[in-house]
């Protein structure tokens, strides 16, 4: 039986792939539409664009793992183990801080949003945006366990990527 948390994660695997499902099905359409019927439909590239923002924001919110994403680590794979300890520390920290600052204002804007709709699909720019807020809490969170389990030293600082010798 699987844990909450992996089937949470599966859940959210599901929405990522619906929502490259619906960017993929909307692409189709456009090109048929375009390049067989010769009538382009414009709703259909606003759609792939509103579908590859959230799939990006979802994805790295929900889908990926820390070790995961993009990073460039080779300082931290050459330092031992309690360096990489506070590297990752003042990583998560920076995260964490960053965002937090960032949170008010990303509202503000977000927010604004509502009295302006998206050009073809007539969606409200804040549905349409509104995936930033969601990623920036969920990262946090995310980023603040992390940085919690560094203190508590439970968090594996390997990277998988280090030579032994």
């Amino acid at each position: 039986m699987s844990s909450k948390p992996d089937w949470l994660r599966a859940r959210a695997d599901d929405v990522a792939v619906g929502l490259l499902t619906a960017m993929f099905l909307a692409f189709v359409v456009q090109i048929t539409a375009r390049y067989v019927f010769n009538h382009p439909l414009p709703w259909t590239l606003e759609l792939c664009l509103t579908t590859w923002l959230w799939t990006v924001f979802w994805g790295a919110a929900f889908c990926l793992q820390n070790d995961e994403h993009v990073r460039f680590d080779m300082l931290y794979n050459a330092v031992p183990r309690r360096v990489r300890r506070y590297f990752a520390g003042a990583g998560a920290l920076a995260i964490v801080v960053g965002l937090l600052v960032s949170m008010p204002g990303s509202w503000s804007f977000v927010s604004f949003l509502m009295i302006k709709k998206s050009a073809t699909l007539r969606i409200p720019l804040t549905y349409v945006f509104g995936i930033y807020m969601l990623f920036l809490l969920a990262t946090v969170v995310a980023y603040g366990w992390r940085l919690l389990r560094i203190i508590r030293d439970e968090e594996d600082l390997s990277s998988g990527d280090e030579v032994t010798t």
